[in-house]
């Protein structure tokens, strides 16, 4: 590999014309390029890449790193991405191609250029998943101001580009993917403690942006995993509080939390065990919120979905005592306020709100 690399230096140093095979023959000896492009691979399809983007990427993915080997960028570190466009251009690759291999570094700085072609944003997202993922897997995080890989510039690079291409996508699978690849065992805390990292550097985004922290907190709790899709939710459950009414809406699913939150491992719940018209009422306001049709992840859509049960469980818990001494019931009861309380699940943990 070292005899090709050479070769393959002096060509770019030179301008001399390069041999057709010299970047297939260096790539050939090297399999270091293998997992980015199986990563890139696996994210085409959730990012809608064409036939001809999906070739681009993988070119890319071969080839992105390239100019790393080169005396002009290890003199000058900074020209990373933009040498690799110049030196792919020079040896003939599309254009397509040297753009997605000078994006994939984007964003490098805050304020720096986010990528907006499809290959490029695959290849940026599927660098800094491989690089975030393998670092942990290792036991290298961050320490304080120390931050020697720029782990969190890569994470917060993740999270901007997702949110400005207003994609979503779920980072938990993306980084299952490139955690496959490692060809390692590593412990089954490194894929959450990884996307904690993600989430807390878009939760500092958020902050920035003037938003609450509690509605940051109350949504990334339950949507950290998906950025696009987190950044709405918090927009929406913003305005949502700021209503008039949220304070009724709040209290009325906090009554059931807090009475079942301790009490896990509950029989599920039987409608022919129903005694009141009051829990008649609030079961069959719990299924017809069931049945709403939801959007994954919409606050809009939870809230839509509960507001009619709001006055049902005002009633249940007026007319009916929960905790009664008949176990059965107590629990049948208990599983009821249950299904309440899951209406919210994956939209937001609302016990992170002010005035819960």
């Amino acid at each position: 590999m070292a005899n090709t690399c050479h070769e393959l230096l002096e060509h770019c140093l030179s301008g001399r014309p390069w041999p057709p095979d010299l970047l297939d023959r260096a790539l050939a000896e090297d399999d270091g390029r293998a997992l980015l492009a199986v990563v890139v691979e696996r994210l085409a399809d959730p990012f809608e890449l064409t036939t001809s983007e999906r070739g681009t990427a993988l070119r890319a993915a071969r080839l992105c790193k390239a100019d790393l080997a080169t005396q002009m960028v290890k003199d000058m570190t900074s020209l990373q991405g933009a040498m690799g466009r110049y030196y792919a251009l020079q040896s003939g690759e599309p254009q397509a191609v040297a753009e997605a291999i000078l994006e994939h570094y984007q964003p490098r700085t805050t304020g720096d250029e986010l990528p907006k072609s499809g290959p490029g944003v695959v290849l940026a997202v599927a660098d800094r998943l491989d690089s975030l993922i393998g670092l942990f897997a290792i036991g290298v995080q961050p320490t304080g101001t120390r931050d020697p890989y720029a782990m969190r510039r890569a994470a917060l690079g993740v999270v901007q580009i997702l949110t400005t291409q207003r994609q979503n996508f779920d980072l938990r699978i993306g980084l299952g993917w490139a955690l496959e690849g490692l060809g390692r065992t590593a412990s089954e805390q490194v894929l959450p403690d990884c996307l904690d990292f993600i989430s807390a550097r878009q939760q500092r985004l958020l902050l920035g942006k003037g938003w609450p922290h509690g509605v940051i907190e109350a949504v990334l709790a339950e949507q950290g995993y998906n950025p696009h899709g987190a950044a709405l939710a918090v927009e929406d459950l913003a305005a949502w509080v700021n209503r008039p009414d949220w304070p009724k809406i709040l209290q009325a699913y906090a009554r059931c939390v807090r009475i079942t939150r301790d009490i896990p491992g509950l029989p599920s719940f039987s409608p022919d065990r129903i005694v009141e018209p009051a829990t008649r009422e609030l079961h069959a306001a719990i299924l017809a919120g069931e049945q709403q049709p939801r959007r994954t992840g919409s606050v809009a859509d939870f809230v839509e979905a509960f507001l009619p049960v709001v006055p049902a469980i005002d009633r249940f818990f007026d007319e009916v005592l929960v905790m009664t001494d008949e176990r059965a019931l107590r629990e049948n009861r208990l599983a009821l306020l249950q299904r309440v309380v899951k209406l919210a699940d994956g939209v937001a943990d609302l016990s992170k709100l002010e005035g819960f």
